[in-house]
């Protein structure tokens, strides 16, 4: 036997044995990338449940304000003080049907431009995206007894994500389509979901008959786990006024008024409301890139089987995502990362929403549940 067979023979028991010992590192990059990707999934279903849900929810209440024919307080100038008015408050409005926008609620505490809408029902969908709910078997604006609402603490916009910064006195205003109804905050008690005498009419003594007008805020505590209780705000009427006269004064400033009313026209992420153009875009712009550099460059897989060269083994999910792009390297990572971006928009898009609606513990921590 030759040199050059012996060398032959040698190399070809090696290459098993170099390949033997290549897997168990395959093997466990794999497991790397599975456990990366778990990771970055796990990261946009707290963006998509922190931030994005906000914005759909800031979207649907855009759109419900838009169309109501409820008038700009002051016939358009928000500058002007809204006299208190004496007497019997009137009631509005006197019933309404489940998801009716009734009312917005400003409450200055949580920032000047801090608005939201609340409509009628605390259904899983209405407290989702519509804003704030009514509980249905409680008083309406202006009512004697009690005004009972209930709002997420984290994530669809967390409308009462900041509940517990609230202070004796700050006030908490309803406006329905003619009226304000001022209420003041008077003191907050974390409950079991079992209590619901905290909405009562009389919640300070449920077995008596309502004795005064009231406002009740309930949201989930803790904020961010499992809502193990309900965090109930309280607070007492003081006035009323004409929407047509002006703005109540607990929502104006020095330098004109600090809130945001009807015509606003929110956020431009809140105007678009949804990821499909993003996703569309996206999709798009991968296709041109992807023929395009098919084109010009042709298929480097492709082109190596070509020349006879058999392709490496590739132990990688995204090396063999990377590896079946077209064009040179720039573009087939161009292309990589446009893929992944739109595998994320939809993820957000329908994954999540799914996801939050049909695994158990998930939707325990995703969607509000009321008394």
């Amino acid at each position: 036997m030759t040199t050059e067979d012996s060398e032959n023979d040698r190399t070809s028991v090696d290459k098993p044995a170099d390949k033997r010992r290549n897997w168990p590192a395959g093997i466990a990059e794999i497991v790397g990338e599975l456990l990366i990707t778990l990771a970055v999934i796990c990261a946009l279903y707290v963006v998509w449940q922190l931030w994005w849900t906000g914005v759909q929810s800031e979207h649907q209440q855009l759109e419900t304000r838009t169309s109501t024919a409820w008038s700009d307080p002051g016939s358009g100038d928000t500058r002007k003080v809204a006299k208190p008015q004496s007497g019997m408050p009137p009631v509005q409005p006197e019933h309404a049907s489940e998801g009716d926008l009734m009312a917005q609620i400003y409450i200055p505490r949580f920032g000047q431009h801090w608005e939201r809408n609340v409509v009628q029902g605390t259904s899983p969908r209405e407290l989702a995206y519509a804003g704030l709910g009514h509980y249905p078997n409680t008083q309406m604006p202006g009512e004697l007894g009690n005004v009972a609402i209930a709002g997420h603490r984290a994530g669809y916009g967390e409308p009462l994500g900041h509940v517990d910064q609230l202070r004796v006195g700050d006030a908490i205003v309803l406006r329905t389509k003619d009226y304000w109804y001022v209420y003041h905050y008077t003191r907050y008690k974390i409950v079991a979901p079992t209590e619901v005498n905290v909405i009562a009419p009389n919640p300070y003594s449920p077995n008596d008959a309502p004795d005064r007008r009231m406002i009740t805020l309930t949201t989930c505590e803790p904020k961010y786990t499992t809502a193990t209780h309900r965090w109930i705000s309280w607070g007492e009427f003081g006035y009323w006024a004409k929407v047509s006269d002006g703005v109540p004064k607990e929502l104006l400033g020095d330098r004109g008024s600090n809130v945001a009313f009807a015509d606003d026209k929110g956020s431009v992420m809140a105007r678009l409301g949804s990821l499909q153009p993003v996703l569309l875009v996206l999709v798009a712009a991968y296709l041109i890139i992807y023929l395009a550099a098919l084109v010009a460059w042709r298929y480097p897989l492709l082109r190596q089987i070509r020349k006879g060269e058999k392709p490496q083994p590739m132990i990688s999910l995204y090396g063999w995502l990377l590896r079946h792009q077209s064009g040179i390297a720039p573009i087939r990572w161009l292309l990589l990362i446009l893929l992944l971006l739109a595998l994320a928009c939809a993820l957000m898009e329908w994954g999540f929403p799914w996801l939050a609606s049909n695994v158990p513990w998930l939707r325990q921590m995703s969607n509000y549940s009321t008394f």
